[in-house]
Order: structure tokens, then sequence, then C-alpha cells
């Protein structure tokens, strides 16, 4: 019974208390490359909101970041990140909810700051106001308990559009596509972006697995 739960032990990783599987089914498997939580400080004290899993295509974002071969210290290197964003490699992020608050003031916290970058980069035009409008929207109606799970999916090529699922008890599973390219790599970028990602933790736990991964002989 004991190796039982060993082994179980061992296909997961507890973020929170809450289970990660090291791999994840797409169309390659995907491996766990990072996790974290978003938190907030209010009145000295830290309330967490979501646990965070980061997958990828290991062996296709490694091919892509050869640059950075031999290279241990990548936290601080935004050069990295926009690599590790623009790789074009499935990549899944998932979102298990901590604290319950409504959907919708997820919703808002994603489209403010995927606006804020968009503006930055030049790239808000109606058709990005549109998509994001519409993924804020998808949020507005969904309340999420703890133990919810948020879901984006990043498929590897352009031909097919990102999606973000949503899971929460006694409900059926809601989906949205996100029809804008520079919408998607935004999302990316905020949980991804290196220094202005939303959970630093998460970004210090991939710059730790890539620094491992393209270290070692």
């Amino acid at each position: 019974m004991g190796s039982e739960q060993e082994k179980k032990a061992a296909a997961t990783v507890e973020v929170e208390g809450i289970p990660f599987p090291r791999e994840i089914a797409g169309a390659k498997t995907l491996s766990l490359v990072g996790h974290g939580v978003t938190d907030i400080e209010i009145h000295f004290l830290q309330i967490k909101f979501n646990a965070i899993g980061v997958y990828l295509d290991v062996d296709g974002a490694m091919e892509h970041l050869q640059g950075w071969k031999g290279k241990s210290q990548l936290m601080e290197d935004e050069a990295f990140f926009d690599a590790l964003v623009s790789a074009p490699v499935e990549k899944v992020l998932r979102l298990v909810v901590i604290k319950e608050i409504k959907g919708s003031q997820y919703g808002v916290q994603l489209e403010s700051s995927v606006r804020d970058r968009l503006v930055a980069a030049d790239k808000y035009e109606d058709d990005e106001e549109e998509a994001l409008e519409k993924v804020s929207d998808f949020f507005q109606s969904k309340y999420f308990r703890p133990g919810s799970v948020v879901t984006f999916h990043f498929p590897a090529t352009v031909t097919a559009a990102p999606e973000i699922s949503f899971v929460t008890e006694g409900k059926e599973e809601a989906k949205v596509a996100v029809e804008n390219a520079a919408v998607a790599e935004m999302i990316q970028r905020w949980y991804l972006g290196g220094d202005s990602a939303v959970s630093q933790t998460t970004v210090r736990s991939i710059a730790d697995s890539f620094a491992a991964m393209l270290t070692s002989p």
C-alpha cells in the first residue's frame, strides 16, 4: 500500500496542498516546468488566490532555448522569458482556485493586465479589444469556488486558436477560444513574463527548472 502512495506522490507535485501531475497529455506529453501561487498582501496577511502549474513540451522548448545552454542565472533574464513565450510549442497553464472570488473579479484583473501590455506594445486595436472583451465576458457569470480549475491551452501551431476552459463542481465544463494572437500572447506574458508576471513564485520555479535542464551535461 505504501509503495502505491509513494508512486502517486512521485507522480505529482503539491502546491498549497493541491496535487499537480508531473505530466499531462497534450498533442505530446507535457511536463510540469513550473508552479507557484498568485497572492496579495492585505493588512500584513498573505492571501493566496490560485495555485498554478505550467506545462509544456520540454523537448521542443529546449530546442528553441539553445541560446541559453549552460546559463544558470535565468530569473533576471527578460530575453529568456520572451523566448519562452514565443517558443512554438504546446503549453498549458492550469490554475486551481484556493480562495473563492467571483469570476468577474478575475476577468477584470486579466482584462486590465492584458490591455496594459497590449497598449505598451502598441498592439491594442479594435480586434484586440473585441477578443479581450470576449475573454472577460466568459468569466462574468462564473464563480471561483475553491478547487475550481481554469485551464489555458496554447497549441503549438498558430492555425489552432488557444482556448480557456473553466471547470467547477456540479457544472459542465465551459470553454472560450482566444481568437486574437496578440491577446493570447499577452495572456501568456501575464503568467510567464518574467519580472512583470503576476506570480513571481511561478516564474522563479520555471527559471530554476530550465536552468537545471540547460546546465545539465
